[in-house]
């Protein structure tokens, strides 16, 4: 992979920067936080739908830019930057599930709307605590026309707000053979209770209780052949979202580098600013370093993905190195903020839950170096 972006790469990033910063302000992250938000930024879902984000990754045939899941991740990244909302986020996600899993029918009907930003979506494909756990928390039975579902689903991001989930379940249809299958879900009908969770970063997380929810055949993602979902390709999807993720942590984290920067070199101590001082130097230096490991951890990942690769140990390792270095970054720059840092009329507190809430998303470094460990015949 090359280590430096292509000059389209380049100016699609910069292009990306200059929008988010006008388009998703603080002021309009703090708002979507509050209790009585849906979490849904009107204004800024019209702009990036317009200045095509939504389809850049979508394959040309449905309306989208026709670009790859690497370009993909310099839209989270830039996204991460700006702690863009979480809906925008899920929605591109579920974009590239749907790109993944869906038959050609339901790409062609879906597709289009998600690009012209009609259509919000999320997918809950795998544990939320440990992204390389697939197996379906629901279950799925044959009933004239189409299948009833039943189960638990917690944590599922923006999952009471209108869009479409893409969810998958375990059939259980005697004589035939148990299979996965994806399904289609729309919060608003009858068979699914709605509960929002309260997180102490204010994202939009729900609990979905199904109870004899009755999903139609065209509404099913039954794979190619018919018989299920296949695992790689629900492999590919979740280790697509875990890179992806990784890509808005470097970026995060590398908005929280920039702002520490501009604060050292004008607060002053000992009438000195305290930029000058060799221990803030070395704070300094160390979150560059970890955020520069994060971010090659990160493109790496996310262009074998691009390829069609699995990419397990990729994916594995970047989730380790971001994590971490989001988290560690916060924690570093509150230290050199002093009490200016923990003032929540500053936006500093902002970066700091996103980078908790990502570092738990999908396992945190830990659950990921079992993935490595898997992945290396290590595990016992």
């Amino acid at each position: 992979m090359r280590l430096t972006l292509t000059e389209e790469q380049q100016e699609l990033s910069t292009m990306l920067r200059h929008l988010f910063a006008d388009a998703c302000r603080p002021a309009l992250v703090r708002r979507m936080k509050e209790p009585d938000s849906d979490g849904i930024p009107a204004e800024l879902w019209g702009t990036l739908a317009k200045a095509g984000v939504f389809g850049i990754a979508v394959d040309g045939r449905y309306g989208g830019e026709d670009a790859g899941l690497f370009e993909l991740g310099l839209v989270f990244a830039e996204a991460g930057r700006a702690l863009c909302p979480t809906a925008v986020y899920d929605t591109l996600l579920f974009a590239v599930a749907v790109q993944r899993l869906a038959s050609e029918e339901q790409r062609a009907e879906l597709l289009p709307r998600v690009v012209g930003g009609e259509l919000r979506g999320t997918a809950a494909i795998s544990n939320p605590s440990d992204a390389g756990d697939l197996r379906p928390r629901l279950t799925a039975e044959r009933t004239g026309g189409g299948w009833s579902l039943s189960g638990t689903l917690m944590f599922v991001g923006n999952g009471s707000t209108g869009g479409t989930i893409l969810v998958t379940a375990r059939t259980a249809a005697f004589p035939e053979p148990s299979r996965v299958i994806g399904v289609l879900l729309d919060p608003a009908r009858p068979g699914v209770e709605a509960t929002p969770l309260h997180t102490f970063a204010g994202d939009k997380q729900t609990r979905l209780e199904l109870r004899d929810y009755l999903a139609t055949d065209a509404e099913v993602l039954a794979g190619p052949d018919g018989d299920g979902l296949r695992g790689d390709d629900l492999a590919w999807a979740s280790n697509a979202f875990v890179a992806l993720q990784c890509m808005e942590m470097v970026g995060g984290a590398t908005a929280v580098l920039e702002r520490t920067v501009d604060y050292v070199k004008v607060r002053e101590q000992f009438n000195r600013p305290i930029a000058s001082f060799q221990a803030a130097q070395h704070h300094v230096a160390n979150m560059r370093i970890a955020i520069e490991g994060a971010r090659l951890a990160a493109a790496q990942a996310v262009w074998w993905l691009g390829r069609g690769d699995l990419a397990r140990r990729a994916v594995a390792i970047a989730k380790m190195h971001a994590s971490e270095a989001y988290k560690w970054t916060t924690l570093n720059a509150h230290q050199l903020h002093g009490g200016m840092g923990y003032v929540r009329e500053t936006d500093l507190h902002l970066w700091s839950e996103r980078a908790k809430v990502t570092e738990i998303k999908g396992g945190t470094a830990d659950i990921a170096a079992g993935w490595l460990q898997r992945e290396l015949g290590l595990a016992r």
